[in-house]
Parts: C-alpha cells; sequence; structure tokens
C-alpha cells in the first residue's frame, strides 16, 4: 500500500510544503492567512487575495462576548490545564446561527449560478433564491443581526475593499440584489451580516464554499486566545467563567 499526498514532506535537512521549501520561500515571506490561502488553492495568493484574505480574517476574529467565547471562558475554567481544548470548545458552534453561515451563503450563491444559469438577469436570479428558499422553508443565511441594526459596519468596509482590490464579483453582486429584494418584501431593513459577506467575497475569490467556514474557524481560534488570556490576567476567583458559574449556581431553583 502507498499513499500520497501534495501537502509536506521532511528530509533530513529540508521541509517542503505545497510544493515550496518552507524555510527558503515561506517563513517570513507569507502570512498566516497566505498560508491558508495556498493550502486551500494549492498556490500563494496574489498581493491582492492577500490583502482581501488578511482583511476577511481579521473581521471575523473577534466579536467580544458570544457563545464561542462564553464557551471556551467556561472550559478554561473547569480545565485551565488545557488551553487547546477551551479553543476548541468555542470553536464547535460554528453553524448557521453563529460564524459558519458564511458557508450557507457562498453555497447559496454558488449554487444559484449553477442552477440557474449566469446569463439570467440578476434581479431574476436573486427572486429565484428568495422564492425557492421561502417554498422550501429555508432562512436565507446571511441575513440579521442582534446588535448591529440597520446595518453591520464591517460588512460595509468589507464590500469597499473588495471594490477596491477587484472582488466585488457576481456572487457579492446577486447577495446585494437578494439583500435588497429581501428587504422591500419585508418592508423594512434587515441587516445584511459580516458573514454574508465573507461568504460573498470568499465565493467571488474562487474559493469552495465547502472550505468557507474552515477560514472563519482558523480566524475566530486567533480571537479566543484572548478571552483566555483575560480569564488569566483577572484571576480565577474574578474570572467571568467564575463569575458566571457562580451567578448561575445562586439564581437556578431546584423543581423535583
Amino acid at each position: 500500500m502507498e499513499f500520497q499526498t501534495k501537502i509536506g514532506k521532511s528530509t533530513s535537512d529540508r521541509i517542503f510544503v505545497h510544493g515550496y521549501d518552507l524555510t527558503e520561500d515561506l517563513i517570513g515571506k507569507i502570512t498566516l492567512a497566505d498560508m491558508a490561502f495556498l493550502g486551500a488553492m494549492h498556490r500563494k495568493p496574489t498581493e491582492n487575495e492577500s490583502k482581501m484574505l488578511n482583511a476577511l480574517l481579521v473581521a471575523i476574529c473577534e466579536h467580544g462576548y458570544t457563545p464561542s467565547s462564553i464557551s471556551t471562558r467556561l472550559t478554561y475554567l473547569g480545565a485551565p490545564e488545557s488551553v487547546q481544548s477551551a479553543v476548541a470548545a468555542g470553536l464547535l458552534g460554528a453553524g448557521t446561527v453563529y460564524l459558519g453561515a458564511m458557508e450557507y451563503v457562498a453555497e447559496m450563491l454558488q449554487d444559484a449560478y449553477q442552477k440557474y444559469g449566469e446569463e439570467r438577469d440578476l434581479q431574476e436570479i436573486a427572486s429565484l433564491v428568495i422564492n425557492e428558499r421561502q417554498e422550501s422553508g429555508k432562512q436565507l443565511p446571511g441575513f440579521g443581526h442582534p446588535v448591529h441594526k440597520p446595518e453591520d459596519p464591517r460588512t460595509t468596509r468589507l464590500f469597499a475593499i473588495a471594490e477596491d482590490l477587484g472582488f466585488n464579483g457576481k456572487n457579492s453582486k446577486l447577495l446585494n440584489e437578494i439583500h435588497r429584494q429581501f428587504c422591500e418584501k419585508k418592508g423594512k431593513t434587515v441587516t445584511l451580516n459580516a458573514v454574508g459577506a465573507i461568504g460573498a467575497i470568499m465565493a467571488d475569490m474562487g474559493i469552495d464554499y465547502r472550505i468557507v467556514k474552515s477560514f472563519a474557524v482558523a480566524a475566530r481560534a486567533v480571537g479566543l486566545v484572548a478571552h483566555i488570556v483575560e480569564e488569566i490576567e483577572v484571576g480565577r476567583k474574578e474570572s467571568f467563567g467564575q463569575q458566571l458559574f457562580d451567578y448561575i449556581e445562586e439564581h437556578t431553583e431546584y423543581r423535583g
């Protein structure tokens, strides 16, 4: 039996990663986001791709107290010897409500063009997507936010960067048209959130929707480290995790 890989290979004095010499071609020459792009696309990003991807990852890295950061803090409270477990706990909830919606946005957009064809009018495709999801009882991913109303400032900034760097493509345009029609149907402005924008822009970068969420997971892992640091700095007794645990203990009534 013989196994094959194009990812990495080590010899006594050299390390090869994705066809590059790690020490000569990569270390000190590309960013961590570039490395993620290299793994996903089998090539180094262009200068504009690098700028765009770094912007996307920074945008999703941190958002204060969220289910993921709370999970990380509580897990660290119970297992301070296992930092990796605390970070992992914070990543497990990446799904349809938090963080993971960008995957479903990219899938929705890429599937729309595959199903309806690129020759159709943008407004028609958007209308077909909205009606199809409504008839099947599926929500539109990438819309709504508990805090940012009526506009997510990250969305505005990311689309501006995408325009400057040449990534405001067909998927971003379709998502914005879906947003326009959706708000029109609702009779109010519904927030187009950052993960929606990220899903569309990544689709315009040619990234397969099946790995879009993995970039978000990598970015959020970086952000979660800060929450662990804060728990360490304030001390166990004053930590958020301990205070939340104590509060629940004091305000929970057992009913047998």
